[in-house]
């Protein structure tokens, strides 16, 4: 319980800023582009250009990021397995977000159809 507790409090603390190149890269390794990487972040987050662009000059923590973005309703949509969790089961709400993040831009790097990444029906 307490490792669970110091990794959510780590997450909590990281910036979106110290991550956000580590997915620029893994989406652009496989071919994807920035702008397919921004498409899904504005899907799960809301923000639009100009409000990732503001995150990302402030270095929020991915508690402020996500407090302040409007989760998408279909989130819960998202499932499957990120660094060993099954997203859906993770009881952290804020590491829960972070890792559908994690999980969005997993598919994007791995090719999956944007209509998919984006739980379109």
């Amino acid at each position: 319980m307490k490792n669970a507790l110091n990794h959510d409090d780590r997450i909590a603390q990281m910036t979106f800023a110290s991550v956000y190149p580590h997915y620029l890269a893994k989406a652009e390794k496989k071919g994807r582009t920035p702008e397919e990487l921004h498409q899904v972040i504005a899907w799960l987050t809301g923000y639009n250009e100009d409000e990732l662009q503001r995150v990302l000059e402030e270095k929020v923590t991915f508690e402020q990021f996500f407090r302040n973005a409007t989760l998408n309703p279909n989130a819960h949509l998202i499932t499957g397995v990120i660094c060993g969790c099954r997203v859906e089961e993770i009881e952290n709400p804020l590491t829960q977000q972070v890792r559908y993040l994690d999980k969005l831009v997993d598919e994007l790097a791995r090719g999956r159809k944007m209509e998919k990444i984006l739980r379109v029906a």
